[in-house]
């Protein structure tokens, strides 16, 4: 599983012309669902979402976890952060199907959302519009087989 996460100060996920989700500061996160991911690994990157701290202490440190910082969290499924870029037009073969992805997805917003944070979601499969004010800029790229 991988994702891109960017703290930002303000995101939003339009479909169709209607705002689905918005936060305020915290995260919005582009979630990637590989064909042989399991609970375990939606598991591992939910937890690694919900506490990993780059947001600034009093000092200007990147030590406060999201939680501490008051953060809301924007999850959107992103099945193209497992292109395989060999050639010049991307394959997506290593990309789950939705029958493995959207329960895998969603799983990962239900951790999220039982350890207390507000979690806007895009819809799976959808035509989606995502804005976002990136905050420092600080971007993170998450992958279960690294955590």
């Amino acid at each position: 599983m991988r994702a891109v996460l960017t703290r930002v100060n303000h995101a939003s996920v339009t479909i169709s012309g209607e705002v689905k989700a918005k936060i305020g500061k915290g995260f919005l996160v582009l979630l990637g669902v590989h064909r042989e991911d399991t609970e375990a690994q939606a598991d591992k990157i939910a937890d690694k979402i919900c506490g990993l701290r780059i947001f600034e202490d009093e000092q200007g440190k990147m030590n406060v976890n999201p939680a501490d910082a008051g953060a809301e969290l924007l999850i959107v499924s992103q099945f193209t952060l497992f292109a395989d870029c060999k050639s010049r037009r991307p394959g997506f073969t290593n990309a789950a199907r939705p029958e493995t992805a959207i329960p895998l997805y969603e799983r990962v917003v239900e951790k999220c959302r039982e350890r207390g944070f507000t979690v806007g979601t895009g819809e799976f499969g959808a035509e989606m519009l995502v804005d976002s004010q990136n905050d420092g800029p600080v971007t993170i790229l998450l992958d279960t087989d690294n955590l």
